[in-house]
């Protein structure tokens, strides 16, 4: 009996998870079947439970990959001196991680973003997932963490704000942007690029313009 190659082994898993995503993004967890994950696949029972036991395992294993794959990036950003500017490293991560699941599409539109809200919502009743998640999203941050100790070395950024802070607005704005795409529809890396450039660039005013920045001033609400 011939050997099967480690290559053809690992296209057969990526079919798998690949033909999964569409399933979950397209339908939800729970009105996902592992019998829409075989036909979406195309493969026997045998040739996918080889791999993975359920949908548990499904599902787990995908948000792995993908908080794996974004983690590694923010890793390696972290390890150069300076980091690269928010609005380009996060463009370039976030492109390339969209990228990767480009070839998954729902009438024509990306499931990627869909799958991510899908994720989201099963984290609230599956202490495994979320466990998952929260091990990967505290990675990020601590990726973050470090970049952010890397401008504020290099005087990129003010070093009177907490390294913490700073990292879970970046993850949320990741998280904000990728859902926007779920809610409203396909949107170019470079509009969060943009936004992100325009407040990099915002200055303060002078002292004595009679602005105080440590406080909002709302206006009165009139009664009829």
């Amino acid at each position: 009996m011939a050997r099967v190659s480690q290559a053809h082994l690992d296209a057969r898993r990526r079919q798998i998870l690949d033909a999964a995503a569409l399933c979950f993004a397209r339908n939800g967890f729970h009105a996902t079947s592992m019998q829409d994950v075989l036909k979406e696949a195309d493969l026997s029972a045998g040739a996918v439970y080889r791999y993975f036991s359920g949908k548990e395992e499904l599902i787990a294993a995908i948000v792995g990959e993908v908080l794996a794959s974004v983690r590694a990036a923010f890793e390696d950003a972290a390890g150069q001196y300076p980091p690269a500017p928010p609005d380009l490293l996060v463009g370039a991560v976030l492109g390339r991680t969209l990228a990767t699941k480009a070839s998954l599409t729902i009438d024509g539109e990306p499931a990627f973003p869909r799958l991510v809200v899908q994720v989201w919502s099963e984290t609230v009743r599956n202490p495994k997932l979320a466990a998952v998640l929260r091990e990967g999203y505290d990675a990020v941050g601590a990726a973050w963490e470090r970049i952010v100790a890397g401008y504020q070395d290099a005087g990129m950024m003010r070093a009177d704000l907490p390294a913490e802070h700073v990292a879970r607005t970046m993850i949320a704005a990741v998280i904000g942007f990728i859902a926007q795409q779920s809610l409203f529809g396909p949107l170019p890396v470079e509009a969060l690029q943009n936004g992100l450039r325009a407040l990099m660039s915002m200055s303060v005013p002078e002292s004595g313009t009679g602005t105080d920045h440590g406080s909002v001033n709302v206006p009165e609400t009139r009664s009829n």
